[in-house]
């Protein structure tokens, strides 16, 4: 990589040349290989093989309960997870798919009619549109008009992260959510390893520093987060694996919301959260982050910074949160969950 070659260009160059599918790939930090739930087995069953073979992700960041919702897929590549999401939102429902690589959105293009005609859809409800994640605006996606911000391994290839998330909350509607899969490092990496094209092509060069990544979101209004899932990352090419060093990479999925009460750190305000086992597929329980599970009517104390996550998005029909903001008790302990009657409350940090 030059210097006069940007990231957007060495990026374009390995999706939409070097690359022909999935097994060309060196590392596993594009790969997903999480169990894939029995209702979205079946709707990617009448996705084609073009779009399949051409999928490069590292998770698969597709929450519960999303019937009838606007959702915008940053970086959709050949469109797996769109046309996933396509299925789930259904016919009421409507999927935007973002990407500015030309050559995996003429595949997702390609199969679209088709693909809705497999859906016994009347007409495709996804929109696909040409252009960077960074600058939303430019195509045409207006402030507070998408309930759910999606993005499969993508936004480690942006170099301008922070606009990607402050466009991500523009676009977002009040209560609404960002859940995403993406690559992050333990350690700030070196610029040449940074800018290394082999490293970028595998979402390794761009990948978010944790600590960098914590400040970005407070900055950018994101001021909780919480983690889904963490993965170890395998480098099968010992070429790479001497390039990185000591460096350790892991694929996570994180979870956000734009709420306006949510504090920087959990504060205790004495509430209790009941999940009332209402959600498609999630009778019995509904796993809100990596230390909260809610168990079907099993009451758990939270911080005022969970109840607000359950009670002020569209998870809110499916709880029952007992207290306000009225009565402040100090920091929320975080040594670990507990049901209601205990001494201690749930973690949420």
């Amino acid at each position: 990589m030059t210097a006069d070659t940007s990231v957007a260009e060495v990026v374009q160059n390995y999706y939409g040349r070097t690359l022909e599918d999935a097994s060309d790939l060196k590392t596993n930090a594009c790969c997903c290989n999480e169990i894939i739930p029995e209702r979205h087995r079946a709707i990617l069953a009448t996705v084609d093989d073009e779009v399949l073979d051409r999928f490069y992700g590292c998770g698969s960041p597709v929450p519960p309960d999303l019937a009838g919702l606007t959702v915008l897929d940053l970086g959709c590549g050949a469109g797996r997870d769109a046309f996933l999401l396509s299925g789930l939102v259904g016919e009421r429902g409507k999927v935007i798919g973002v990407d500015f690589t030309k050559a995996q959105l003429d595949v997702a293009t390609r199969h679209r009619d088709t693909h809705a005609a497999k859906l016994g859809f009347a007409r495709s409800n996804v929109d696909f549109r040409c252009g960077a994640i960074e600058d939303l605006a430019a195509l045409g996606i207006a402030d507070a008009s998408v309930d759910l911000v999606v993005s499969n391994c993508v936004i480690n290839l942006s170099d301008d992260k922070e606009r990607v998330f402050s466009e991500i909350r523009r676009v977002l509607k009040p209560g609404g959510e960002l859940f995403f899969s993406d690559v992050f490092v333990d350690r700030r990496l070196p610029a040449a390893l940074a800018r290394d094209p082999v490293l970028l092509g595998e979402c390794m060069g761009g990948a978010l520093y944790v600590e960098d990544f914590r400040r970005l979101m407070q900055r950018v209004g994101f001021v909780d987060h919480r983690v889904m899932s963490r993965s170890a990352i395998t480098i099968d090419d010992p070429a790479i694996e001497d390039l990185v060093g000591n460096a350790v990479f892991q694929s996570m999925k994180i979870r956000a919301f734009k709420l306006a009460d949510l504090e920087d750190i959990c504060e205790d305000y004495g509430q209790v959260a009941t999940y009332l086992g209402t959600i498609p597929d999630h009778r019995h329980r509904f796993e809100l982050d990596d230390h909260h599970t809610f168990f079907t009517g099993k009451p758990m104390l939270v911080c005022g910074n969970t109840a607000a996550m359950v009670q002020n998005t569209r998870y809110g029909r499916h709880f029952r949160v007992t207290g306000d903001r009225s009565v402040h008790f100090g920091a929320f302990d975080c040594s670990g969950g507990a049901p209601a009657d205990a001494a201690t409350g749930a973690c949420c940090c």
